[in-house]
């Protein structure tokens, strides 16, 4: 496997999780922001400017990436709830870590992934 790429492993889905770890994972959701909050509060501008493997993305492509992809998975799901034939989109994540917004400061995105995991989590409770 490729470490440097998939360094915590490819994804593995469980089958027929419990509500215990569905329970686990919201609350997990709703705790990213946070987490990733204090992950990057201390780090300097180099580092922020510093991908995080060779050949990556910087630290600050990966915060507002994290902030665009929760958006668009937010939209994805209520769209998947609230249409009868919903669109499955995707987005060139390539190219958006390129635009302009991925140079600003991590507090909006950081703002953004907390508010969209939250009103996320509010929702996904409700399913049950």
């Amino acid at each position: 496997m490729d470490e440097l790429r998939y360094p915590i492993g490819k994804f593995a889905p469980v089958q027929d999780p419990t509500p215990e770890q569905r329970n686990r994972w919201i609350e997990e959701l709703v705790r990213t922001g946070e987490i990733l909050r204090l992950t990057v509060a201390n780090l300097t501008e180099e580092q922020l400017r510093s991908p995080y493997r060779p050949g990556g993305w910087t630290i600050r492509q990966v915060v507002h990436h994290m902030a665009d992809n929760g958006m668009n998975a937010f939209i994805r799901f209520k769209r998947a709830l609230t249409e009868d034939h919903p669109a499955a989109s995707s987005y060139r994540e390539d190219v958006w870590a390129e635009l302009s917004d991925y140079q600003l400061p991590l507090e909006p995105s950081l703002r953004l992934l907390e508010a969209v995991h939250i009103r996320f989590a509010a929702w996904r409770k409700s399913l049950r």
